[in-house]
């Protein structure tokens, strides 16, 4: 699916002395670019190959070339001539036997052999290591490059008694012998003649290298000529039959290495033509050949693909100039093209797509162009849709398009310019298998040959043209004569047809063409391209990468492209001009590939091994949005057109490289695979098809739609309300459904679901659809990597939204709501509108089976009334519509519903569809029916679960069963508060408010237990509910309510201080011995027990007692002497647990960098292995000798792992030298040591104590050391944070004296040491 483009074609001439003399044979140097020819007059003409570059030649005329005069003796001539690599010189063989190495550098000869009957033929092995010479006398010599002949054979297989020194025999052996080796040189191919047959027969012998034996021979046959080429690659021997005997054209014919035909091809000539020369090019996929036919010598270039060779490109000389070829050796695409009298011409191809813009196929096969819409079927060549026949071979073409026509134009090897009109492409398929036939356009003039050719209008052409030496005819040979014009020229050509276009109709012929402008260009031409956003404007690319636009009538506008970001870096043969615009204006972007792989665009370098490229618009117009893209390395990539407008190619694709450990949902998502090596993008379906078309190196087409561009086109179709559109795509691409709903809200859905339904119609995709809704928004979560998804909503939506946000709404079942309120109101009804309406309260969320099954309730009473109703058509049967209920629902939960609805009848009908056993739901379902109403409802709703309902029915029942009441409130307390409700009478009620309390205490929840007991005046349970959680205010005043004598309330409040004091807590304790208990001692005991300093010295002081604000005093000064200690004993310890933290840690980083200096690192390890290693690395410990093969061996066991998780958390506040958590450990031990609030408080008030006792030092001293801790403490958990995320451990910035020093600066006005007393701060 590609053709072969002409795009560069240099033509000089070599000057001959004499019109007499002409070239004979050509060579190559490929090391130092020398290109060698000899003549007829034993001369040998060298030149370089870099005079044909492109700088400067469009100047010149003539080459410039060394001469050297090989002297031979008269009547002596060159038979043969080559290039020898290792000697660095020419042989040449003469007719009389010499082999001579000349060097042009020295102007040298020298002779190093002679062979009898003169030299026919030379042919060096691919590797120079040897030469193959055949003689006069058909004899195979074949000699090392020190000229030592290794063996000599006899071409033919001669009779017995005939020597080959006859010259009678050797008389007949005129015709030229060729030499064609394999690619590899381990064996070489012959022609010649059969003596076992006529003259006209020959065999192709193949010899062995080394040894010289014949390893294979084929048939006779009547071979045309010399002609004879092995395959580089080494597949296939080509060579030529001659037919006329058939009365058929010459065919190219194929042979194996053991001699056997394999295939052959016609090369679709007249009978008399001739095969004159046959070359593949270095990469086996090109054949070429001169065929001289009539008044012409016709250079032919083949391709394979798909078992069928396809002519893609000729070009036509004439007969007496004698053309001669070569292939570049190392060039697969460059031809070197001479001619007798000295013309040489060098032309590069390069492969060009033969999709068009709008997926419209055009392979060129000769005469013949093969015409395929792709997007009606994947047709791969030599078939087609229908095909167009040009009176002459095709080499150069243009495709235009627009909404209502199609035209093609074709510029033909013999110089002619055709034109075809096409119908719309929606009426191709009537054209299918058929062939036309187009004319010639009618012009004054031949148009010649065309480099570029494209459109500029429906009726404009615009060409590239090379000026001088052309070669399709006498008159445009005459433009090589003196004050001609050289290099290239563009020209304009305007087209009008003479004939009335009929509508759905071919229009071939009645073309008229002329040049309405010209002009000369001052450089070579790389390539042109349409400007999408100008009409009848184009872009020119010059060589080098410069960028002028062309502006019709006018020429090249070269101040209208000043900013340098239009133009390329380098030569892009391949360049396309596409329409851009995101949230813009829109403008053209050039994009352009060079020759090794170098993709550009906006001036910029975005992918550095690109093999293909081609373009996506989601609208299926001429803005592009995607930009498809295979490199070489087979990833295919689909790049948003606005990230390389907002340069964020590096960010989103990694300059297009394979990472290995990259996760393969990620893979998925920003490139895909290409299965087949060497695959090529060829074309892309644009619009809601969403494809990529790949061809691979065998020829077949492929076919495949990127979720990217899928999503793209679903979502594009969403924005544009297509619903039908876009649930047609999610169900070809296997999309979640849930796009369509999700894209810019559920809640902005619920606006469209009546279009949704009414685009749609089809009540099979609508079923489908409401099956697959579920609760997850898929754009945040499956579809997640896809930006583009999360398109900004517009306000109204996002009005919707936060309504909906308010609400309680869900997801599931307002999406369905609002799909059956449209189906109701936009579908007539149907049995299949109610088998749908049906889904939707089935998959509501949760399942409205009661609803569902009214309708079925509905449906069979009607069915039971037998009734002539014409709406019962309308209707399924009640037994399709339950048995489609059963299908999408759980069997169970619809006989439960059913039995919800208090219908046993239906739920009979319900238990039997879904293949319940009767023995086990009828007797219950009779037992049911014996019962009274409520009692058979209260049944239902106990097996149900449905507690409340049941309640409901066994309080209706009366007071018979009041007790089951109680008892179902015992059962399930959560039924209290509605059987108060329900219970009006004031004794029950307290009844249940005591059980309800009784409960209450029974779970431990005292507080509301006491409640509940007041409410029903049940005092002694309140105030043993008050003591069980420790409420003494509550205790003592129920005591109140009691009425309790005073000596009782002092035994309870003594009996609760003794409570409250093994229970630890000593200050509540103190308030009830001196507020109830008057026990003052006993009270200033308990509150020192408590650390309250301040309100034990209130008290003392309150009651003027001596003896206590002594005891006070000296509980205040023995306290702070023993924090004062322990807060110095703390300082230590945070200094040890630091010093301790940074050793480790320092090791471990040692241990880190070891394991990560090792054979592999872990970017060279796939995902699995990258998280063992790491695993392995975090649970080393510093004194770990294991290896990570143990440790990653050691996760494989999740009981084991569970094992230690449970270790971890009862060891927990332990540290364990030389564990792999000890680092950790000491961190958190660190933190753990902060002062708490608590012991803040405590310090402030022993603080305010010892200052009211006069004990100013004590309180300055413990305030100063505390200080000290807590800055210390703080400073160091500062510092193992700092650390512990860090790679690197610095003793001079990380050490404790200057985290102290930042602490004190940063947080010593905090709340954090808000305790302190200012008279006591330190300065």
């Amino acid at each position: 699916m590609k053709n072969l483009k002409l795009y560069s074609e240099v033509s000089l001439n070599l000057e001959l002395p004499s019109k007499e003399e002409t070239l004979l044979f050509s060579a190559l140097d490929i090391e130092r670019n020398r290109l060698f020819f000899a003549s007829s007059a034993n001369k040998i003409y060298s030149s370089q190959l870099s005079s044909f570059q492109n700088e400067g030649v469009p100047a010149k005329t003539s080459i410039s070339a060394e001469v050297d005069q090989v002297d031979l003796d008269a009547g002596d001539f060159i038979t043969s001539f080559d290039y020898l690599m290792e000697k660095e010189a020419l042989i040449v063989g003469t007719s009389d036997g010499l082999l001579q190495l000349h060097s042009m550098d020295s102007n040298s000869t020298e002779v190093v052999g002679k062979v009898e009957g003169g030299v026919k033929c030379i042919s060096p092995s691919p590797d120079g290591d040897l030469l193959a010479v055949i003689s006069g006398f058909g004899q195979i010599l074949v000699m090392t490059h020190d000229w030592d002949l290794l063996y000599e054979n006899p071409l033919e297989d001669l009779p017995e008694g005939v020597d080959v020194c006859e010259t009678d025999f050797s008389s007949t052996n005129t015709s030229e012998s060729p030499i064609s080796w394999r690619g590899d040189g381990k064996y070489f191919a012959t022609l010649s003649n059969s003596s076992s047959s006529t003259s006209l027969h020959k065999s192709l012998k193949v010899w062995e290298r080394d040894s010289g034996t014949l390893q294979a021979s084929s048939e006779p046959q009547v071979f045309m000529g010399a002609v004879l080429e092995w395959m580089p690659s080494g597949a296939k021997i080509a060579a030529v039959y001659d037919r006329k005997v058939e009365n058929k054209c010459p065919s190219i014919v194929f042979f194996e290495r053991n001699g056997l035909e394999r295939s052959s091809f016609s090369i679709n000539e007249q009978i008399d033509a001739t095969v004159e020369i046959l070359k593949w090019n270095c990469s086996s996929d090109l054949l070429a050949a001169v065929i001289r036919c009539g008044n012409y010598d016709f250079v032919k270039i083949w391709f394979f693909s798909n078992n069928h060779w396809y002519l893609k490109h000729e070009v036509r000389y004439l007969r007496q100039a004698g053309v001669r070829f070569m292939w570049h050796p190392t060039k697969p695409l460059q031809l070197i093209c001479w001619t007798l009298d000295g013309q040489i011409t060098i032309c590069d191809f390069i492969w060009t797509t033969a999709v068009m813009e709008n997926s419209i196929a055009l392979v060129i096969d000769g005469s013949k162009i093969l015409v395929t819409p792709l997007s009606l079927s994947l047709i791969p060549p030599p078939m087609c849709l229908f095909s167009l026949t040009f009176p002459s071979a095709v080499c150069e073409m243009a495709f235009y398009t627009n909404s209502s026509k199609n035209c093609l134009a074709a510029s033909l090897s013999d110089g002619c310019l055709c034109v075809v009109e096409l119908p719309s492409s929606d009426m191709w398929e009537e054209m299918d298998g058929k062939e036309f036939c187009v004319e010639a356009s009618i012009s004054d003039i031949a148009f010649g040959s065309f480099i570029h050719l494209i459109w500029l209008d429906s009726h404009i052409l615009l060409s590239i043209s090379p000026n001088g030496f052309r070669h399709c005819s006498s008159s445009f040979q005459a433009a090589s004569s003196e004050g001609a014009l050289h290099g290239f020229y563009i020209q304009e050509i305007t087209l009008e047809c003479s004939e009335n276009q009929a509508p759905g109709l071919i229009t071939c012929s009645g073309w008229h063409a002329k040049i309405s402008y010209q002009n000369s260009l001052e450089g070579f031409v790389i390539g042109i391209a349409p400007n999408p956003a100008k009409r009848c404007s184009a872009f020119v690319q010059f060589d080098g990468g410069k960028i002028v636009e062309y502006t019709s009538k006018v020429g090249l506008t070269r101040d209208t492209v000043k900013h340098d970001d239009i133009n390329f870096s380098s030569s892009c043969p391949w360049m396309s001009a596409v329409l851009v615009g995101s949230d813009g204006p829109l403008k053209p972007l050039l994009f352009g590939l060079d020759d090794v792989g170098r993709l550009q665009a906006s001036g910029k370098i975005i992918c550095y091994n690109c093999s293909s490229f081609s373009f996506y618009s989601k609208l299926g117009d001429q803005v592009i949005s995607h930009l498809i893209l295979a490199t070489k390395q087979d990833l295919l990539f689909i790049v948003d057109i606005s990230h390389i407008l907002c340069g964020e190619l590096e960010l989103k694709y990694e300059n297009f490289m394979h990472v290995a450990n990259r996760r393969k949902e990620e893979e998925s998502i920003s490139f895909i695979n290409i299965w087949e090596r060497g695959a090529k993008i060829v074309g892309v379906l644009h619009g809601d098809e969403a494809a990529v078309i790949l061809q691979t190196t065998r020829g077949n087409l492929e076919c495949i739609y990127p979720r990217k561009l899928v999503l793209s086109s679903i979502v594009n179709a969403l924005i544009q309300c297509r619903f039908r559109d876009a649930l047609v795509m999610v169900r070809r691409h296997r999309i979640d459904f849930n796009v369509i709903v999700d894209h810019c809200g559920w809640q902005e859905f619920l606006q469209s679901a009546s279009e949704f339904v009414k685009q749609v119609k089809n009540l099979s995709h609508i079923t489908d659809f409401v099956c697959a809704i579920k609760k997850e928004n898929i754009i945040q979560t499956l579809y997640k990597k896809f930006e583009f998804l999360s398109v900004q909503c517009h306000e109204e939506s996002k009005d919707v939204q936060a309504n909906f946000r308010d609400s309680d709404a869900n997801k599931v079942s307002s999406v369905l709501l609002a799909i059956r309120k449209a189906l109701e109101e936009q579908v007539p009804e149907s049995p299949a509108r109610e088998l749908c309406i049906l889904t939707t309260l089935a998959r509501s969320d949760p399942p409205a089976l009661e609803e569902a099954l009214e309708r079925i309730k509905v449906i069979r009473e009607t069915e039971l009334l037998g009734s002539n109703d014409p709406r019962r058509a309308s209707y399924p049967s009640a037994e399709e519509a339950l048995k489609h209920l059963l299908w999408l629902s759980d069997p169970g939960a619809v006989y439960e519903a059913a039995l919800g609805l208090y219908d046993l009848n239906l739920a009979a009908i319900v238990a039997l569809n879904s293949q319940r056993d009767p023995k086990e739901f009828l007797p219950f379902l009779q037992g049911l029916e014996r019962m009274p109403a409520l009692l058979m409802r209260y049944n239902i709703d106990l097996s149900l679960h449905r507690f409340e309902n049941a309640l409901k029915h066994l309080v209706s029942l009366g007071d018979a069963y009041y007790a089951d009441s109680l008892n179902l409130m015992k059962k399930y307390p959560q039924l209290f508060p509605l059987g108060l409700q329900l219970i009006t009478n004031p004794v029950k009620r307290g009844q249940v408010l005591e059980v309800w309390a009784d409960h209450l205490s029974d779970e431990k929840c005292f507080e509301d237990a006491a409640t509940t007991y007041l409410c029903c005046t049940s005092l002694e349970k309140a105030m043993k509910a008050y003591r069980a959680c420790g409420n003494w205010s509550g205790v003592l005043t129920v005591a109140g309510l009691l009425k309790l004598g005073k000596e009782e309330v002092v035994q309870l409040a003594h009996e609760l201080c003794e409570e409250f004091q093994a229970l630890g807590k000593p200050g509540e304790a103190a308030k009830i011995a001196l507020e109830y208990c008057q026990d003052v001692n006993s009270g200033i005991n308990l509150l020192i027990s408590a650390r309250d300093w301040e309100e034990a010295l209130r008290v003392a002081f309150m009651h003027t007692r001596e003896d206590l604000i002594s005891e006070v005093k000296n509980a205040s000064l023995d306290c702070a002497n023993t924090m004062i200690c322990e807060y110095k004993e703390g300082l230590e310890k945070v200094g040890k647990y630091l010093a301790r933290y940074l050793a480790v840690r320092q090791r471990r980083l040692l241990l880190a960098a070891k394991l990560q200096a090792e054979d592999r690192t872990v970017h060279d390890l796939d995902d699995d292995t990258a998280s063992e290693t790491s695993s392995a690395v975090s649970g080393m410990s510093v004194y770990t000798t294991g290896t990570r093969k143990g440790s990653a061996a050691s996760t494989t066991s999740t009981a084991a792992s569970r094992a230690r998780d449970a270790r971890r958390q009862r060891n927990r506040g332990k540290i364990r030298p030389g564990s792999p958590g000890e680092e950790l450990a000491l961190v958190d031990h660190l933190m753990g040591m902060s002062l708490t609030d608590g012991a803040k408080n405590e310090l402030r008030s022993l603080l305010v104590s010892l200052v009211m006792l006069g004990e100013e030092e004590t309180a300055r001293k413990l305030q100063c050391t505390a200080e000290n801790f807590q800055l210390s403490q703080m400073a160091a958990h500062k510092l193992a944070e700092d650390t512990v995320s860090s790679d690197i451990v610095n003793e001079q910035a990380h050490n404790l004296e200057r985290y102290i020093k930042l602490v004190r600066s940063e947080l010593k006005s905090s709340e954090a040491f808000s305790w302190q007393s200012k008279v006591f701060r330190s300065p």
